[in-house]
């Protein structure tokens, strides 16, 4: 399950999207993400959908990788749909004893589903078309306005990408100990739910260590190298707004205009 997780991970190739501004994408993708709360209607959904087809399909990153990003968290979507379905007041359609299902709680239910799916997918993209460093040094510059009141922005943004960096390098250290786990007799899949609890304890220890242990040696590398922080520090490569970041800007204002077009009729 772990190794389809994909964000955090960058997807090298040559697409327009991976050549825009990391500024540009950071914005576009938090105002993304307001839009998806903003929807009141299926029909939106579809437009959101087709925008964000089309941002994939320029982008060159395979479909199916995208969707794959999905498969570890399809439980939490199928739970969050129940529970829209069941719990829900409004016009009873059909009643088992206590359980009742409501024309409002198939609409919420779907909506819930629909939002968790095109959110992941969205902000999976910005992982794969960045690479760590320039997502650094885009959220690096965002954040560069706010030293003057005394936030470390450099040293916030190297935070944020390491524990975005993280995540699928943990996950792949999971899975290695649960298989060697499991070659050993360990069950985690069997028994209720206090011996399920009492069985991650064999993979929580070694997941731990192991993630202190990489800690440990990622700060002696960049001590190694004289890491000191932002402060006087250049950069290869310098953030610079091309005629590629205004199209696709322009083209992002007329879809965030359409959902509000919209919402508003």
């Amino acid at each position: 399950m772990f190794k389809n997780l994909t964000i955090g991970q960058h997807y090298p190739v040559e697409s327009p999207v991976h050549e825009l501004d990391p500024r540009v994408k950071i914005i576009m993708t938090f105002v993304f993400i307001i839009s998806l709360f903003l929807i009141e209607s299926f029909v939106t959904y579809l437009v959101v959908g087709l925008f964000l087809a089309l941002a994939i399909k320029v982008s060159k990153v395979p479909l199916k990788f995208v969707i794959k990003g999905l498969r570890p968290i399809l439980m939490i979507i199928i739970i969050t749909f129940i529970i829209n379905l069941l719990m829900t007041p409004g016009k009873i359609i059909f009643q088992v004893g206590f359980i009742k299902i409501t024309e409002e709680g198939i609409r919420q239910a779907g909506f819930m589903a629909i939002r968790l799916t095109l959110l992941i997918m969205g902000t999976s993209l910005l992982t794969l078309t960045t690479s760590p460093i320039i997502l650094t040094d885009g959220i690096e510059s965002l954040l560069n306005p706010l030293k003057r009141f005394g936030l470390p922005a450099h040293e916030l943004a190297m935070m944020m990408t390491i524990a975005l960096r993280f995540i699928p390098t943990l996950m792949e250290e999971t899975e290695k100990i649960m298989k060697a786990q499991k070659s050993r007799g360990a069950d985690f899949e069997s028994g209720n739910i206090m011996s399920r609890a009492k069985n991650l304890v064999p993979l929580l220890v070694p997941l731990f260590i192991s993630a202190f242990r990489r800690a440990d040696e990622l700060a002696m590398a960049m001590e190694a190298r004289c890491y000191r922080g932002g402060e006087n520090r250049t950069r290869m490569r310098q953030l610079k707004i091309s005629k590629g970041d205004f199209v696709a800007s322009g083209i992002f204002i007329v879809y965030f205009a359409a959902i509000i077009m919209i919402k508003i009729w």
